[in-house]
């Protein structure tokens, strides 16, 4: 039987695949529409990362299935990276939409409209940081004392 966090995480990785391949498909209806054959710099990124996310989201399945730490411990890893694989991806969607072409971070310190304050993008960087990196090692160590 699957465990929560083996069931989240192939969950997400089919949702960001098919998230990937509806981007796809907005990024090639752009690219037929425009001058230069070119899609918006956010819409190119919102469909690669969301493969990248869709294989990572499949890692951490893999992980979790051989991980020997506590089902809650794996379940709150996995949460933990897919909130911040979500909220990237919806970023990125939400930056094609307004048709940015900028770095959002370098947007943020120019003061942008549309774009979050230096001191917010700080946070979550940090909290992305210590969920994602956290969270996978939290995964990694376990599935490292079942395999080893």
């Amino acid at each position: 039987m699957l465990t929560l966090a083996v069931k989240l995480s192939i969950t997400a990785a089919f949702v960001y695949f098919m998230v990937a391949l509806i981007t796809g498909v907005w990024k090639y209806q752009l690219m037929v529409s425009s001058p230069k054959a070119r899609s918006r710099y956010y819409v190119d990124i919102a469909h690669r990362s969301s493969f990248l996310y869709s294989s990572a989201a499949m890692l951490l399945a893999m992980l979790a299935y051989f991980s020997q730490l506590p089902e809650w411990l794996n379940n709150s890893a996995v949460i933990a990276n897919l909130v911040f694989f979500t909220a990237a991806i919806i970023s990125y969607i939400h930056q094609g939409l307004l048709n940015k072409t900028s770095n959002q971070i370098r947007a943020s310190m120019e003061g942008e409209d549309y774009a979050a304050p230096m001191g917010l993008v700080h946070g979550f960087m940090v909290a992305l940081i210590i969920a994602e990196v956290g969270g996978t090692l939290v995964l990694g160590y376990g599935a490292m004392l079942n395999i080893w």
